[in-house]
């Protein structure tokens, strides 16, 4: 009614357009607007290659579909970020089992460091056993972390745990309960940046509080794709024991579920291989659709984005738990 008092009153004398306006607006505040906020936006991060292994910078959101659950979805949210800034977690294996890569885990550390970070990067350092424990903090500078490093491996107790404090463990590999501090205290939402998990060990667990799936859900909650440099210590004549090769299916695993990749370290030139993952992370696309299943019941949602074009590949996360 007040709008059509207004029509009414403009079209007979211009003067009274400061008292319809007045009262609109008194009309207004007597009733508060009514604010919706929408739970069901989700955003994926991935990466795109053509079939020459490299990157398209021209795509938009009309190359892609995307289903969940295998239910098509419309994007409402398209981009592409070039040479975005770095915030990267480390994961060294200190355990028992990764002895004998000590060297190995400095040199390609080192390499890592040498060839990807950049002045306007961070990365954290996290070392992990029996305890899980923060060598370094964010960091730009890759000679501190490789120092904190040295002193991690001589006194180790010295450095501040993440987690739960003085968690008792049976036995000396907290390797899931690594990755799900890693990315839940260390990289959670409120850090900006490209963010991931390099991770260097043999995908072996035996003494965390976390699973496997709590790991990967933690990672996928906060789009963090997980890198994972392999080690596996074989058994007796270069033959992979049974605890070999469940590592090394964590090890795959977990980098499909969240959109990274693994790595073996004996087989591939490891200086390539960062170099393909500083690439991928600093020119990756980004999209966010409202979903179609509206419940929160706590289900996990299986994610696909499928290119048009049949000569590129995509890689991202596969799911998330509408929680």
């Amino acid at each position: 009614m007040p709008f059509l008092l207004r029509i009414k009153l403009r079209k007979r004398v211009s003067g009274y357009r400061f008292i319809t306006l007045l009262f609109v607006f008194v009309s207004l505040a007597q009733e508060p607007p009514h604010i919706k906020v929408n739970v069901n936006l989700v955003n994926v991060t991935f990466s795109v290659r053509n079939a020459s292994g490299l990157s398209p910078s021209d795509l938009t959101k009309n190359d892609f579909e995307v289903l969940e659950d295998g239910v098509p979805q419309t994007i409402s949210f398209f981009s592409r970020s070039a040479h975005l800034p770095l915030t990267l977690g480390l994961i060294v294996d200190a355990s028992g089992s990764q002895e004998y890569y000590v060297k190995a885990h400095h040199h390609d550390l080192q390499t890592f460091l040498q060839d990807v970070l950049q002045p306007r990067d961070r990365a954290f350092l996290v070392g992990f056993g029996n305890h899980i424990r923060l060598v370094s903090d964010f960091t730009a500078s890759g000679s501190q972390i490789l120092d904190q490093l040295k002193r991690y491996e001589h006194h180790s107790g010295d450095f501040d745990e993440i987690g739960p404090l003085h968690e008792a463990r049976d036995l000396g590999t907290a390797f899931y309960d690594a990755i799900y501090y890693a990315a839940s205290e260390k990289l959670s939402d409120r850090i900006g940046g490209r963010k991931a998990l390099i991770i260097f060990s043999d995908g072996e667990d035996n003494s965390s509080a976390h699973h496997m799936m709590d790991a990967i859900e933690a990672a996928q909650i906060e789009n963090i794709p997980l890198f994972c440099i392999r080690y596996t210590e074989r058994g007796k004549h270069g033959k992979l024991t049974a605890r070999n090769k469940y590592g090394i299916s964590v090890m795959a695993r977990i980098a499909k579920e969240t959109g990274g990749k693994d790595f073996d370290a004996e087989e591939k030139n490891l200086k390539e291989s960062f170099r393909e993952i500083g690439e991928e992370l600093r020119s990756s696309y980004e999209l966010a659709y409202n979903s179609t299943h509206t419940d929160r019941d706590g289900s996990f949602r299986k994610i696909v984005i499928r290119p048009k074009n049949a000569g590129l590949t995509v890689r991202a996360k596969t799911g998330y738990y509408a929680r």
